[in-house]
């Protein structure tokens, strides 16, 4: 990310009125991220309805926004230690989700500030001893993202469930 465009993001969390913005830019990622990637992923409505709750999200997760010049760009969805929903398989670790950056910034970079303050809000904050996320397989390119931030291949805890298979990764602190 240019040093001009980084000075210009603020990462705060999401407000009830960042709802429909979140939600959308959430379902316009995946879509248009995926059907390049991986052509053969499927969005269904439900799907779609489970993203754009982002109400339901914030009741449960702590949902950060990326933010710049008032407009909101990116998102990144952190659930704490046995908060329902969450995935994380190890006790006591955060489960990280939901990292989408607007269709506009793709590829910039806008992704570090996010991840930066959800690890914060993790260790600091929560003191957990680590975060864990899943990633569909044949993502390439998002696990190597993780990869380079010090997350580590976990296959016992992939998911394989009937529509999709998880590749597990962690970040212990």
């Amino acid at each position: 990310m240019s040093t001009d465009l980084l000075k210009r993001v603020v990462i705060r969390e999401a407000r009830p009125e960042d709802d429909a913005v979140v939600g959308e830019l959430l379902v316009e990622a995946f879509i248009t991220q995926y059907a390049k990637k991986l052509p053969e992923v499927v969005y269904t409505d439900e799907r779609k309805r489970s993203l754009r709750d982002v109400a339901a999200k914030r009741a449960v997760a702590k949902v950060l926004v990326a933010e710049m010049e008032g407009r909101v760009v990116g998102t990144v969805a952190l659930w704490p230690p046995g908060a329902p929903g969450s995935e994380a398989w190890l006790p006591g670790a955060a489960d990280l989700r939901h990292l989408a950056t607007s269709v506009d910034f793709h590829g910039q970079g806008l992704s570090t500030p996010l991840l930066d303050a959800a690890e914060r809000v993790a260790r600091e904050d929560w003191r957990v001893p680590a975060i864990c996320l899943h990633v569909r397989r044949g993502a390439q390119g998002v696990a190597r993202m993780y990869q380079r931030r010090g997350f580590l291949r976990e296959p016992s805890a992939d998911l394989d469930t009937p529509s999709v298979f998880l590749e597990a990764f962690v970040l212990r602190f």
